[in-house]
């Protein structure tokens, strides 16, 4: 003799769980377990991710030219090069200034190619690349920026640069090179002609 089953059923297996995606914050912010301030990389740069004190700032501290490591490509030794920091941004931003419409937000051929100093060593023209710090915190911005070797930096290293000091960063590499001059400029001389909503 059979048991009917009539309308006995089994359990339904319980509905698939919804997964409901994070809002992401802003861009900008720092990423976790890292700081929002740093140790100053140099004595021109503040504890702020790439940032640097103002012109007047640095020179009152006695600092008078701002030196970084070059490398030869052809015989690969390391040596230091010291930049006037008065007189390189002097002529720097009279440049920008003048020019800076006409650029139409792009940095011109000479700073996303930039023509590199001869060797100490070996004399080879065009032959030393800067020493850029695998570390973006550690990256010598102004004098990258004072010897307009800023497009020596990946599309990437410019990137965070523009991030840390709340810049457009999409776009291409000429776009986001010309925002760094301009900023580190703003950063020398803040509240001038070189503000980013002033052009």
């Amino acid at each position: 003799m059979t048991t009917p089953i009539g309308n006995s059923r089994s359990p339904l297996p319980p509905p698939p769980a919804i997964s409901r995606r994070r809002r992401r914050g802003p861009s900008n912010l720092i990423s976790k377990g890292k700081s929002e301030t740093i140790e100053p990389p140099f004595p021109w740069g503040t504890n702020r991710r790439a940032t640097v004190h103002t012109l007047t700032q640095i020179l009152s501290q006695g600092v008078t030219s701002i030196t970084g490591e070059m490398q030869c490509k052809y015989c690969h030794l390391i040596f230091t090069i010291n930049y006037d920091l008065e007189t390189q941004f002097r002529e720097l931003s009279t440049f920008i200034s003048r020019n800076k419409e006409s650029m139409l937000h792009r940095a011109p051929p000479q700073w996303e190619n930039p023509a590199l100093p001869p060797c100490e060593f070996c004399k080879m023209d065009n032959a030393a690349r800067p020493v850029i710090s695998p570390k973006k915190r550690n990256i010598n911005w102004l004098f990258l920026f004072l010897g307009e070797l800023l497009g020596c930096c990946t599309l990437d290293q410019l990137k965070y640069f523009c991030k840390h000091t709340n810049n457009h960063r999409t776009g291409a590499k000429n776009r986001v090179l010309f925002l760094v001059y301009l900023a580190l400029c703003n950063q020398l001389e803040p509240n001038t002609r070189f503000e980013i909503g002033k052009l």
